[in-house]
């Protein structure tokens, strides 16, 4: 019996390595061009939305004080129960008029499996948008030199893939 034991978590520590090993994933840079808008920068995040419409996974914060984190509800809500730590995904909050540029990454699985990108964006004492943009994780669309347009303070996302 101590023999087969051994054998078991032998073979399951052989199938989560594999699993680490093989999975792969491919990265963005994304870039954001804001609209010309008055007041406070923007606190913009980008979430992975599984085919359910739920959030999955946050990919890169615009905003590193977490005091105006909850000014992005949805996704406000998803952080406290998922508790994913923003280390290395998070960078400086965004004026309007201004570009910044994220480098997302994502496995590669999900590419082209009904899978979306949301930017959800705030600022200080002005609307809230909890969809600014979404647009499908697909190779058409990030691979698309045109881009997408947000709907509040978001003016154009343009994808560009990291080799």
């Amino acid at each position: 019996m101590k023999k087969n034991w051994k054998v078991m978590v032998l073979s399951i520590f052989a199938l989560v390595l594999s699993n680490s090993v093989f999975a792969q994933t491919t990265k963005y840079k994304t870039m954001i061009q804001m609209n010309a808008y008055s007041g406070k920068e923007a606190y913009v995040v980008i979430s992975l939305i599984n085919p359910k419409g739920q959030y999955e996974q946050t990919l890169g914060v615009l905003g590193t004080d977490n005091e105006w984190y909850n000014t992005l509800k949805e996704w406000d809500k998803f952080q406290k129960v998922k508790k994913q730590k923003l280390n290395g995904i998070t960078g400086a909050s965004i004026a309007g008029g201004a570009r910044a540029t994220r480098l997302i990454e994502f496995d590669t699985a999900k590419l082209d499996k009904g899978y979306k990108l949301r930017f959800e964006s705030a600022v200080e004492t002005q609307k809230y948008y909890a969809k600014d943009a979404e647009v499908a994780l697909s190779s058409a669309v990030l691979d698309n030199k045109a881009g997408v347009k947000g709907d509040g303070y978001i003016k154009a996302i343009r994808f560009l893939k990291v080799q």
